[in-house]
């Protein structure tokens, strides 16, 4: 596994009415005591029970004020997170997804991770269905790796040779677009050493039995990019305006990429240019700051959509229907990392400006605290200080309903799925309307 003018008039006008509308919209869900357009305070009466700001200390051991929001489970007795069970397979970088059929049953889906007695060059993607027993989502039956052939290419050269020998997936994505489910994974490129590959995930297991695949996707794509590829792609995802147009976004940090998606993995000219000037003091002012060594900004989850009031109280629109995904900010230190999750909002229409960026990180509840949890395999002393957090890497996002593909609304529940540690395999129910709680409006 790799370690890890009319456009100007919506936006004037528009952003201002997504603010009002969210404010007042939030309100309807059961009203905040207090707020204004640029806080929505943590006393909301319809989550004040399930979250709240909380003060983590960093990695120096300074503890910080009201640095996080926790963020707690819907369904687990105790509210925190729970694991994934792959049938005893150690597993990372997990996703969940309703099944197409069967009440009260998701498709996991996993990187199986090999042992050392295995060819450290082989990968595999495994997958069951499985259901909720002892707030542990657990496989029905044994898993199995999905059909994904290996791919080859003629980049990986000098240091990355050796990545010339993978078989296998990487660090799958598996989602719902509007209609159909895809996964994106890491593979062996013909444009760089290590790319990004999409497809229609029905074909790779039995749940929807002889169902139609979409044809542009029916076999795996190898996306292309409009803008210089980094040797290793990594964390792509793709996302829908309202009229059903896939693009891709390849990156959000320092600048943005995106571009239209081709039925043939071939993308239209990069779009980012057309935000960049908005996007540019968004970032500057709201996106998390980075130390100038071992730490960055990575995309990590596929993207939902949003309407931003309570399922049954407006009628989704460009106003206040939003592109949601989760990005993090990661730091590595003393041969650890953390991973520190944020949710960014844009609009769902060109030229997708950012509208709105998270201005704390969320806190899964159950995450081990500072000094706790230390992993076993670093490579430091056991007597060395230690006051690092729980690594918790979050990988997809997915409504919990099983009749919810891309759309969903504030008090939707909402899956988000991680790898603990490279180690483990969970997940936590929240209330998505809990996720954006902290907003920083562009």
């Amino acid at each position: 596994m790799l370690v890890k003018g009319s456009k100007w008039v919506f936006f004037l006008t528009g952003t201002l009415s997504f603010l009002i509308v969210f404010v007042v919209l939030w309100k309807g869900l059961g009203g905040a005591e207090e707020f204004d357009l640029f806080h929505l305070s943590d006393h909301s009466a319809s989550s004040h029970a399930r979250t709240k700001l909380i003060g983590i200390a960093g990695a120096d051991g300074t503890r910080r004020k009201k640095s996080h929001r926790l963020v707690t489970s819907v369904s687990t007795p105790e509210q925190k997170y729970f694991a994934i069970d792959f049938g005893g397979h150690e597993t990372c970088n997990p996703n969940i997804i309703p099944h197409p059929q069967l009440a009260d049953t998701w498709i996991v889906v996993a990187q199986r991770l090999q042992s050392p007695s295995q060819d450290p060059f082989v990968f595999n993607e495994i997958a069951c269905n499985a259901v909720f027993d002892n707030a542990t989502l657990r496989c029905v039956d044994q898993p199995t790796a999905l059909p994904i052939q290996a791919t080859s290419g003629p980049h990986c050269k000098g240091d990355l040779a050796h990545l010339a020998f993978n078989l296998g997936p990487h660090d799958a994505r598996v989602f719902y677009g509007p209609s159909a489910p895809f996964t994106v994974y890491g593979s062996n490129s013909l444009y760089t050493c290590f790319g990004q590959w999409l497809r229609d995930f029905r074909p790779l297991v039995s749940s929807w039995g002889a169902t139609p695949v979409a044809a542009a996707f029916a076999d795996p794509v190898d996306l292309q990019k409009p803008a210089e590829y980094h040797p290793i792609e990594k964390n792509w995802f793709v996302f829908w305006d309202l009229a059903g147009q896939i693009y891709v976004h390849h990156d959000l940090y320092p600048k943005r990429t995106f571009a239209r998606l081709l039925p043939d993995g071939g993308v239209g000219p990069n779009l980012s240019p057309a935000a960049e000037a908005t996007d540019a003091a968004c970032i500057a002012k709201h996106m998390p700051r980075i130390g100038e060594t071992l730490e960055s900004i990575h995309q990590a989850t596929n993207s939902l959509s949003v309407t931003l009031c309570a399922r049954g109280t407006c009628t989704p629109d460009a106003r206040n229907t939003f592109i949601l995904s989760v990005f993090q900010h990661k730091s590595f230190h003393a041969y650890h990392s953390v991973y520190e999750p944020y949710v960014i909002l844009f609009a769902p229409a060109p030229p997708f400006q950012i509208v709105a960026i998270s201005k704390k990180p969320f806190w899964v509840n159950g995450r081990g605290l500072p000094g706790e949890k230390r992993p076993d395999y670093l490579p430091i002393p056991p007597t060395a200080p230690w006051n690092q957090t729980e690594m918790l890497y979050v990988t997809s996002l997915a409504w919990k309903a099983g009749n919810q593909t891309y759309h969903g609304y504030l008090d939707d529940v909402v899956f988000v799925a991680f790898g603990v540690e490279d180690e483990q395999s969970a997940g936590i129910d929240v209330v998505v309307g809990d996720l954006l709680l902290d907003l920083a409006f562009c």
